[in-house]
């Protein structure tokens, strides 16, 4: 992409940006949509889609009769229009979805296609977490005992917890560090206490949630894709960005390519919205493990100028971020999810997965603030 493209990019956002600063919180009332096209699906192990062809009605239910079809369940269509011009408008590759929870609609930009996740997979480690807690086989209230043979990589603040090399302390403030906090270590703890990824992955088939992949947990899914072989010294200090900076930059592109053509821990924004609106109606745990975990995103400390900065005064936002690797000029998995409420009680689920970009972070911040501020202006109380 040569920069005038860059820059036509950036200025159709900016544009954008400031139609939305002028919508009104009121829209035209729904009008009949188009049929969109059957969505392509993922083949495993094959390249993934990328066509923006999500249906804009959601699929889960079967459609009611016409006449009975209200504003809740039609997108609005400058909600629609919007994402599809700050899907087309952003310069690189990203993925949007909007999901109101409680009708039967989902409005999205590339919805069904694979993004990496990084650490928006915590959630699913906290879920499963908690239904083994709903189904007695653990207790929140339990303890782990984490080693310096436990420790994982990049951000882990649990790390300058360990005292003659190790740290006790519970389930609950594990899941918490690893919700609020994005904490690798305590997350790979959590992982290890309900049986590794594979119990991950049977929790989500078990709720009938496609299109969400759980990867080889921290330490595996981020050497091979910086294109090293995992050792335990690499979690002490800088010792995994030295060892990566050795390595060719041919090495590095290639296993960077390679995560980014189909990853592990891959996940279309379609189906995040659609877990996420299942949690908010108690559909993946219990009531009361449901209350804990959305009471414990809305008090998650990373990525405030994400979504959350576009969301208006009188709203709530609660959430998980993720965040990949870079190697300039690109970088991948920059992510958001989460639940928005209206002042009526209103919820929608929202996701803005940016799988690889070159532009700078402020950027990047005004594509997800916009996907905020057009589902607050296109609400339609109920």
């Amino acid at each position: 992409m040569t920069s005038n493209e860059r820059r036509g990019g950036s200025a159709r956002l900016v544009l954008l940006l400031a139609a939305l600063s002028a919508c009104v919180s009121a829209p035209e009332p729904p009008r009949a949509q188009a049929a969109a096209p059957a969505p392509q699906k993922p083949v495993p192990g094959g390249p993934q889609p990328t066509t923006n062809t999500w249906p804009i009605r959601a699929v889960a239910n079967p459609p009611l009769p016409y006449q009975d079809i209200d504003q809740q369940q039609t997108p609005p269509p400058a909600l629609v229009n919007v994402v599809r011009n700050l899907g087309q408008s952003f310069n690189g590759r990203v993925g949007i979805a909007v999901r109101r929870i409680g009708a039967d609609w989902t409005v999205a930009w590339n919805g069904n296609a694979l993004f990496p996740q990084q650490s928006v997979s915590k959630l699913w480690v906290a879920m499963t977490f908690l239904d083994a807690v709903d189904r007695g086989k653990l207790r929140i209230t339990d303890t782990a005992t984490i080693t310096r043979n436990d420790l994982t990589l990049f951000h882990q603040p649990t790390a300058a917890m360990l005292k003659d090399g190790m740290w006790t302390t519970s389930y609950s403030d594990l899941m918490r560090r690893a919700m609020t906090q994005s904490d690798n270590t305590a997350n790979d703890t959590l992982l290890r206490a309900v049986g590794g990824p594979e119990a991950v992955r049977a929790f989500l088939a078990r709720r009938m949630i496609r299109d969400i992949r759980f990867g080889p947990g921290e330490r595996l899914l981020q050497s091979a894709t910086a294109g090293l072989d995992w050792r335990q010294d690499y979690a002490i200090g800088r010792n995994f960005y030295a060892a990566r900076a050795k390595l060719p930059m041919a090495v590095r592109v290639k296993a960077l390519d390679k995560y980014l053509a189909n990853p592990p821990d891959g996940a279309a924004p379609a189906a995040i919205v659609q877990a996420l609106a299942k949690l908010k109606q108690n559909e993946m745990l219990s009531s009361a493990s449901s209350r804990l975990l959305l009471t414990i995103m809305s008090e998650a400390k990373t990525g405030p100028q994400r979504i959350k900065g576009g969301v208006p005064p009188g709203w709530s936002y609660l959430h998980k971020t993720g965040t990949g690797q870079d190697l300039p000029p690109r970088s991948t998995g920059f992510n958001d999810i989460g639940i928005m409420t209206a002042p009526d009680g209103t919820s929608y689920a929202v996701a803005v997965m940016i799988g690889s970009t070159t532009v700078g972070i402020p950027e990047r911040w005004a594509l997800m603030q916009a996907v905020a501020k057009a589902v607050a202006a296109n609400h339609q109380a109920r």
